[in-house]
């Protein structure tokens, strides 16, 4: 939703995975990819901010999602360490008072920002070189030293919990706009956010026969190939857009899970959703192919593709609208 540093939930070998998973890897598809039949432009690469400047009312003490209670004195300078924080607060009317991004803030307005991320970990020296007021991360952000490394330096540092389903967004918006002293914006916000969402979902038609969306998270360069399950973040949309969630339909309980012939034959999607620097990483749709299993899927059989922004897909925040929109026109065509 970039390779973004924000989102490990798994054990050993599934946690790298998923850092770059719930974050992605930002970009869309080069010209040289192929596009996947049924596949979605990129979401709008633009966040768009509510009328008008707000005025922050600071101080504001918050509970932090890790116990803690945070005083934020100014929001002059603020540094959001994940993509999905920094497109709230963007759009809550502040991006001017933002001074660094996360690798998976990619929409246009943060693009001339430093990064203070390495690949995908937090660096607190790059943090703190550039004298933020307020850091905003989540409860996945890490590394766990560079977290406290900032905090030890003095600097007011808010976590707040992972989105991971339709259902956090508007906790999300309320919680930066509280930390940041804009409450008001922040109703405002996720009133127009609920409403977007509520139009597009307006629009899913009620089939009788759901098409079955498999989640596949992708990265050919790491050998990484997980199907998403019950949790995924993607089981959310999926529903929402007007299709079953294949992995969560076949029995899978967890979030991710490693690819096999089996799994994917057993989960039969009509349709495979993916992000869009994923696919290019597999060799587009004819290296997705490849992938064990996935010809053998009806999907795979028929090259229905979804393929959706990594910058946007699993944000969960003001631009949820737009993925939702990709998502139920993408499978609506790619099940006809």
């Amino acid at each position: 939703m970039g390779s973004r540093s924000t989102e490990w939930r798994w054990a050993a070998a599934l946690a790298l995975a998923l850092a770059v998973l719930l974050a992605g890897c930002g970009g869309s598809a080069s010209p040289g990819t192929p596009a996947p039949a049924g596949s979605t432009a990129s979401a709008a690469d633009l966040v768009q901010p509510l009328s008008g400047t707000p005025a922050p009312q600071l101080p504001a003490t918050v509970r932090s999602s890790d116990g803690r209670t945070v005083t934020v004195r100014s929001d002059d300078r603020i540094i959001p360490l994940t993509g999905g924080l920094s497109e709230v607060v963007f759009t809550l009317g502040l991006g001017s008072r933002v001074v660094a991004r996360d690798i998976s803030a990619t929409f246009a307005q943060a693009a001339k920002l430093p990064l203070v991320t390495r690949a995908h970990d937090v660096s607190a020296e790059g943090v703190l070189s550039l004298r933020p007021t307020v850091v905003l991360a989540e409860s996945t952000t890490g590394p766990a030293d560079a977290i406290a490394q900032i905090r030890a330096a003095g600097v007011p540092l808010v976590v707040l919990p992972a989105a991971t389903s339709l259902s956090d967004v508007g906790p999300r918006i309320d919680a930066v706009a509280a930390a940041l002293g804009v409450a008001s914006a922040g109703k405002k916000l996720r009133t127009r956010t609920a409403q977007r969402i509520a139009a597009v979902r307006r629009e899913v038609p009620a089939e009788a026969r759901r098409p079955r969306v498999a989640f596949l998270y992708l990265r050919g360069t790491a050998s990484v190939y997980l199907i998403g399950g019950r949790g995924s973040g993607a089981d959310s949309l999926i529903a929402a857009a007007g299709g079953t969630d294949a992995g969560v339909a076949s029995g899978l309980t967890k979030d991710f899970t490693p690819i096999t012939a089996e799994a994917l034959v057993k989960a039969a999607p009509d349709v495979i959703l993916v992000m869009t620097e994923g696919l290019r990483s597999v060799g587009g749709v004819a290296g997705l192919e490849k992938v064990p299993g996935v010809a053998q899927t009806p999907a795979g059989l028929d090259r229905r593709v979804v393929a959706i922004d990594d910058g946007t897909l699993l944000n969960f925040g003001p631009r949820t609208d737009v993925v939702l929109r990709e998502l139920a026109d993408g499978i609506r065509e790619s099940a006809k």
